[in-house]
C-alpha cells in the first residue's frame, strides 16, 4: 500500500518541477510577443516612415542581428555566471528594449533598440530550454522543454490579438502615428511578471555540480526528486558524466565524437528557419493584402495563425514524449513541403483563392509547430555532452537565428523580384531537403536522460 507521505512527496517533487519550469518559459511568452509584435506595426511603419521593401527588411530583421548577439554571449554567459543569473538579464533587456521601441522618433532609433530587444531574445531562446532540459525528468523532458515554445506561441497569439483590435478600433492616421507604438509598449508587463518571478527560480544542479558546489546541486535536486536516493542518484550520473572533462573550448566542438551532434544540432535550427516560417508571422498581413484581402481581414487572419500555432503547439506537447523526436521531424518535412508548394501554387494562379490560401498557410502552420517549431528546441537542449552544452547550445541557437535573419531580411525583396510564388517554392524545397538530412542523420532521444544521450552519441 502506497502512503500518503510517499504521495505527498510525488506530488511536491512533480510541483516543484512544473513550476520551475512554468515560471522559466514566461521568458518564451516574451521572445514570442516581442518577436511578433512587428508583424501588427509593419504596415503601420512602412507609412510613418516611408519605408520601401529594403527598409522594411532592415527595421524587421534587425531584431535578429541582436539575436544573433544574444546567442553569441549566451553560452559563455550561462557557463560563467549561470542559468538564472542570464535568465535575470534577459528580463532587464527586454524591459529596456520594449520602451525603447515604443518611444522610437525614427527608423534608426527603433533598429538600435530592436537589436537590444534581439539581445534578449537570443539569450532567452538559448539558456531557458537549457535550464528546462538540465531540471527536468527524462520521461516528461520533452514535454516541459516544449512549455518554452507553447508559451512563445501564445505571446505570438497575444500580440498578434492586440494588433487587430488596434486596428480595427483606431483610425488609420492614429495608427500610423501611435498604433505600433501602443503593441510594441504592452510587452513591458510580461517583462516586469518575467523578473520578479524568477526571484524564487533556483539555480541548474548540473550547472552547480560542474562548478563543484554539490551540496547546492543536490539540495536542489531534493526538490526535483521523489526522494533522498533518487537525488542522490542523479549526483553521481551528472558526476560521470563530467568525469574526466575540462572547460569548453571553441576547438573541442569540432572533434570526432562531437561532430555528429554538432551537425544535428545545426542543421535542424537551420532548417527550423529557412523552411519560411517566420516569412508567414513577420509578413502575414502583407502576405494576405498581397492577395487582395483588406486591412481588418488580414489581421484576423494573423489572429487565426496564433490560433493554430498555440493548438498545434498543444499537441505537439501532448505527443513528443510518445511518438518521437525523430518522426516529428520527419512528419514536418513532408507536411511543409506539400503545404508550402500548394502556397505557391495558389500564388501563381490567374484567379484570386484567398480561403485556399488561409487553409494552406493554417496547415503550414500547424504542421510546423507540431514538429520543427517544439522538436527543434528540445533536440538543441538534449542532444550535447554537458561540458560544451553551453557553448554548442548557443552554436545550434546561432543558426536558428542566422536562419531567420535571412528569412526576413530578404523575403520582401524576393517577393519583389521573383514572386511570391517562387519564394514559397524555394522554401518547400528546402522542406525536401531537411526531410533527406533527418532521415540520413536524427536519431530518437525520447525517454532516455541527458547522460544517457550522452553516452550514446559521444561513445562515452
Amino acid at each position: 500500500m502506497v502512503s500518503h507521505a510517499h504521495v505527498s512527496a510525488q506530488t511536491t517533487w512533480m510541483r516543484n518541477v512544473l513550476l520551475i519550469s512554468l515560471v522559466t518559459a514566461v521568458g518564451g511568452f516574451l521572445f514570442g510577443f516581442d518577436n511578433g509584435s512587428i508583424s501588427g506595426s509593419v504596415g503601420f511603419l512602412q507609412d510613418k516612415f516611408a519605408l520601401d521593401a529594403d527598409g522594411i527588411g532592415w527595421v524587421t530583421s534587425s531584431i535578429i542581428v541582436g539575436c544573433i548577439i544574444g546567442v553569441a554571449m549566451a553560452g559563455p554567459l550561462s557557463d560563467a555566471a549561470g542559468r538564472k543569473k542570464v535568465l535575470l538579464l534577459t528580463a532587464l533587456i527586454f524591459i529596456f528594449g520594449v520602451l525603447g521601441e515604443a518611444l522610437a522618433s525614427s527608423p534608426e532609433m527603433l533598429v538600435w533598440f530592436r537589436i537590444l530587444v534581439g539581445i534578449g531574445i537570443g539569450l532567452e531562446t538559448t539558456v531557458a530550454p537549457l535550464y528546462i532540459a538540465e531540471v527536468s525528468p527524462a520521461h516528461i523532458r520533452g514535454r516541459l522543454v516544449s512549455l518554452n515554445q507553447l508559451f512563445n506561441c501564445i505571446g505570438n497569439l497575444a500580440v498578434f490579438a492586440i494588433a487587430a483590435i488596434i486596428a480595427s478600433q483606431a483610425s488609420e492616421a492614429w495608427n500610423i502615428e501611435h498604433g505600433w507604438r501602443v503593441i510594441f509598449a504592452t510587452g513591458i508587463v510580461p517583462a516586469i511578471v518575467f523578473l520578479l518571478l524568477l526571484a524564487w527560480v533556483p539555480e541548474s544542479p548540473r550547472w552547480l555540480v560542474r562548478k563543484g558546489r554539490d551540496e547546492q546541486g543536490l539540495d536542489i535536486l531534493r526538490k526535483i526528486n521523489p526522494d533522498e536516493e533518487a537525488a542522490r542518484e542523479q549526483l553521481k550520473a551528472i558526476k560521470a558524466a563530467l568525469l574526466n572533462e575540462h572547460s569548453a573550448r571553441l576547438r573541442d566542438l569540432f572533434a570526432p565524437r562531437l561532430r555528429k551532434a554538432l551537425a544535428i544540432g545545426f542543421c535542424v535550427a537551420l532548417f527550423q528557419q529557412i523552411t519560411g516560417i517566420n516569412a508567414i508571422f513577420y509578413y502575414a498581413p502583407e502576405i494576405f493584402k498581397t492577395a487582395g484581402v483588406n486591412v481588418s481581414g488580414a489581421m484576423s487572419f494573423t489572429v487565426l495563425i496564433g490560433l493554430t500555432l498555440v493548438a498545434s503547439t498543444l499537441v505537439s506537447m501532448w505527443i513528443i514524449d510518445k511518438v518521437g523526436r525523430r518522426t516529428l521531424l520527419i512528419f514536418g518535412s513532408v507536411g511543409m513541403a506539400i503545404a508550402l508548394g500548394c502556397t505557391g501554387m495558389l500564388f501563381r494562379a490567374s484567379e484570386t483563392h484567398t480561403t485556399w490560401l488561409l487553409i494552406c498557410i493554417l496547415a503550414y502552420v500547424a504542421v510546423f509547430a507540431v514538429s520543427y517549431g517544439t522538436v527543434a528546441w528540445v533536440i538543441i537542449a538534449e542532444i550535447f555532452p554537458i561540458h560544451v552544452r553551453g557553448v554548442a547550445v548557443s552554436i545550434a541557437t546561432f543558426a536558428l537565428w542566422g536562419g531567420n535573419f535571412f528569412v526576413s531580411r530578404f523575403f520582401p525583396v524576393l517577393v519583389e523580384n521573383i514572386s511570391a510564388a517562387n519564394t514559397f517554392f524555394i522554401f518547400a524545397g528546402i522542406s525536401v531537403i531537411a526531410l533527406l538530412f533527418v532521415l540520413a542523420m536524427v536519431p530518437e532521444t525520447k525517454g532516455k536522460t541527458l547522460e544517457e544521450i550522452e553516452l550514446e552519441m559521444h561513445g562515452k
